[in-house]
């Protein structure tokens, strides 16, 4: 235990006590023979600098949380459904587009009237069968992780690698795909802003990255709002469309050069242009693997309340899906871009007429879809983490910050996310070939290693279960053939990413792998004490406190003790040794002359002389090289000092039977 004990006398007789002294108090918290619990102030940094920075990240985040707050930062359903579900339940506000648009662009504009809508219905379905299938995802992993994990119990490796690397690519375009159609919906309404929607992508980019270095949680709550505003308000336009629809029995003209465009082509669809249409309208899908993935952080029961909120998830999004295309066919709406003009905008305005309700839908509908990315920033950070934990990521990714996110992950995605804004130009449509390709890569991986899971596990209900699974492997091993297909050639750089990826994470692993085996010490050895001689060398530049300091700590080390000092001037150099030789007894200095004025070489040759000049029948040494270093009291002298010390360290980092010791003096104030 840490502290002392003092007697103390009073004044009267018989009043003498024992004051305890904790020095640890303020710090730590003892916890047992030999275990202290670091407290806050423990933390706290010791530096102006650092002490300001902390300041603002406060300020900025949020105080620092303790690990034990992590089941505070936990999600209930009505949360989860919210920071988890945005990015799908969001993509109906483009989803319809994508599938006109398909249309549009094979020349068949008038056919998507007539087919649109069934599309939409063929996509929810199988929106059903993935939800489903991802449901029993989410009871047989509680740990997390979704398809990575479902694959690595199940085919191991590299399968699962493939997995993690489309989920990867996924999360990354579905925060640019999100933020791009957000800004769109702005457009829309205000036309005058699409100079500057670039700008506006990657400004609400970076608040959504500080949101959720706040914590989970905290983002949870910032993103229920929009979230419900925008599920309020669409299902109100439905419910008005319909009504003006089905009761009223209005509907839509086409715009007349929309269809002379078309006259030719009404008639009949090709099975490709189907196909293609479908592919596109597949984005509505993605998010649906995101609640698998963060398993964890729902409060318990985990995997329960995660099965819930993916199927309420999945039928808000059929219905939103199905009930906008439903509209938009039957108001004849196409997407116009001068003025930018989006289907759901349009469809809004049909709807609420253009007052103040459309702009209060718009406002939402951006609001959501920019919020929507967030479901890649609770997704790819405890990916990241995984991966981090299992040597395929750098392991900074595993380690959480002040508000116990996992901040790299979330840092890294901004970065990203931010960078695909700017090089599409802030255009959905530009970014939705790169879209979908891999997360139906990824549903298909899944799907067939939960097959696996079933069959070998056979735990309760597993026909049933394998049932649901087979069926959804199927289907979107197909989809994921129509999608990877039709979408080409610009598809494929998703499907060359994914294989470098994978050789990236194996790359990082092997690296691990190489360093852990390097570092690995025997069970069955016992270390009582050195097990070899040791030696100081102290590189000096005079005599001055910071090198007093530096030999008083080689003296403590060993008997075995010198300094060197390089320098081409042979007057300062006899000059020093003879004051060195009065000041430092029993310390020789050693006095190497550069006629070439280097400084870092010399000491390094001269350790290499040591070694080689040691008798070969004995084990070399361990030579303890210790660097005096003046602490400089401002930031702004830190140039101004150990230059040289920190090109001695950068020679001699690695140097075998080498250990480098810094010895700072900081003046007294």
């Amino acid at each position: 235990m840490i502290g002392g004990r003092r007697p103390l006398t009073g004044r009267k007789l018989g009043d003498r006590r024992i004051k305890v002294d904790r020095p640890h108090t303020p710090y730590f918290r003892y916890t047992g023979p030999g275990q202290l619990t670091a407290k806050a102030a423990a933390s706290v940094p010791a530096t102006r600098p650092g002490r300001l920075w902390a300041r603002v990240k406060a300020i900025t985040l949020g105080r620092p949380l303790a690990s034990e707050e992590e089941i505070g930062e936990r999600l209930a359903k009505k949360q989860a459904l919210a920071i988890f579900s945005s990015d799908a339940i969001s993509s109906s506000a483009y989803a319809t587009e994508e599938i006109i648009l398909a249309f549009i662009l094979a020349g068949s504009a008038a056919a998507a009237l007539n087919w649109s809508l069934p599309i939409a219905i063929a996509i929810a379905g199988l929106l059903a069968v993935v939800a489903f299938s991802y449901r029993q995802v989410c009871i047989a992993y509680p740990s997390g992780g979704g398809s990575y994990s479902v694959s690595k119990a199940n085919f191991g490796r590299i399968p699962s690698l493939v997995a993690a690397s489309a989920l990867l690519v996924d999360y990354n375009l579905t925060a640019a795909v999100s933020t791009s159609s957000a800004v769109e919906q702005i457009v829309s309404a205000f036309p005058g802003l699409d100079s500057v929607r670039v700008g506006i992508g990657v400004s609400a980019i970076l608040l959504i990255t500080i949101a959720n270095l706040r914590g989970v949680r905290e983002a949870g709550n910032i993103f229920a709002v929009p979230t419900y505003l925008f599920l309020f308000g669409a299902l109100v336009m439905i419910a008005i469309g319909i009504y003006r629809v089905l009761i009223l029995g209005e509907h839509g003209v086409p715009p007349p050069a929309m269809v002379s465009a078309t006259a030719n082509t009404a008639g009949g669809v090709s099975i490709f242009i189907l196909l293609r249409a479908f592919a596109s309208g597949a984005v509505a899908l993605t998010g649906t693997e995101a609640i698998a993935t963060g398993v964890p952080a729902f409060k318990p029961p985990e995997s329960k309340n995660a099965a819930t909120t993916l199927l309420a998830m999945a039928g808000i999004l059929a219905v939103l899906f199905v009930g906008i295309t439903f509209l938009a066919t039957s108001y004849a709406i196409y997407p116009m871009e001068n003025p930018k003009q989006t289907v759901i905008a349009q469809v809004a305005r049909t709807s609420f007429g253009d007052g103040v309700a459309f702009y209060a839908f718009q406002a939402a509908t951006a609001l959501l879809l920019f919020l929507a990315a967030n479901t890649s920033f609770a997704a790819f950070p405890r990916l990241a983490a995984v991966l981090g934990e299992d040597g395929f990521f750098p392991r900074q990714f595993s380690f959480r910050g002040d508000r116990l996110a996992f901040s790299t992950g979330i840092v890294v995605l901004g970065l990203v996310a931010a960078s695909l804004v700017v090089a599409a130009g802030g255009s959905t449509h530009a970014l939705i070939p790169l879209y979908a390709v891999g997360v139906f890569i990824d549903f298909t991986i899944s799907q067939a290693g939960m097959i696996r899971h079933w069959l070998r596990t056979h735990a309760p209900g597993w026909r049933y279960r394998l049932v649901v699974n087979a069926v959804g492997c199927a289907i979107t091993a197909v989809v994921a053939v129509v999608v990877t297909s039709v979408k080409a050639p610009t598809s494929l750089v998703v499907i060359a990413l994914i294989p470098t990826l994978v050789a990236s994470m194996l790359f990082i692993r092997r690296q691990y792998d190489g360093q852990a085996t390097e570092l690995e010490v025997r069970t069955d050895q016992v270390f009582v004490g050195p097990h070899r001689e040791q030696r100081v060398v102290i590189p000096v530049n005079g005599i001055n406190r910071a090198v007093v300091q530096a030999v008083n700590f080689g003296r403590s080390l060993t008997g075995d003790i010198r300094a060197v000092y390089v320098s081409d001037d042979d007057e300062e150099a006899a000059k020093l040794r003879t004051r060195w030789e009065r000041q430092f007894p029993g310390v020789p200095l050693v006095w190497v002359e550069s006629p070439y004025r280097a400084l870092v070489g010399p000491v390094v040759a001269y350790l290499d002389v040591l070694d080689r000049a040691w008798p070969p029948d004995k084990e070399s040494p361990t030579t303890i090289v210790v660097l005096p270093e003046y602490v400089a009291r401002h930031w702004w002298d830190r140039v101004l000092y150990n230059q040289t010390a920190k090109r001695l360290k950068a020679a001699l980092i690695g140097r075998e039977h080498t250990v480098i010791a810094d010895v700072p003096y900081r003046r007294p104030h």
